[in-house]
């Protein structure tokens, strides 16, 4: 039998959830992957200088001096990539960079306050 006219159908809560919740789980899933695939994105970042000493890093023509850079990074002094226009970031992964002393890379990472989180090194 039909409903009457401006009658509402029951139906039980179960059925009124089910397709709901199933909508709602498939756009929290949805939600996360873009939020998850866009702070990756947002945070990786190309990362271009020289790789030589924090201790000669303020010096500008010790970008390039391979044989410097090895010598002090052997001594001690930390690996820090420099830019061209004299900015110095702090390196996390001293032995991804070390082999690169003295020569001009890019760096592939995530800036983490003053210190780039090496992912990888060109």
């Amino acid at each position: 039998m039909a409903p009457a006219r401006g009658d509402i159908p029951s139906l039980s809560a179960a059925q009124l959830a089910e397709p709901h919740s199933e909508a709602l789980a498939a756009d929290a899933v949805l939600a996360f992957a873009l939020v998850a695939g866009f702070s990756t994105v947002a945070m990786a970042a190309e990362f271009k200088g020289y790789i030589i000493d924090e201790k000669c890093s303020a010096k500008a023509a010790m970008k390039g001096n391979a044989e410097c850079a090895a010598t002090c990074i052997k001594g001690g002094s930390p690996a820090v990539l420099v830019t061209d226009d004299g900015k110095v970031y702090k390196l996390d992964d001293q032995a991804k960079v070390t082999p690169m002393a003295g020569k001009q890379v890019t760096i592939t990472g995530a800036m983490k306050g003053d210190t780039i989180a090496v992912a990888s090194v060109k």
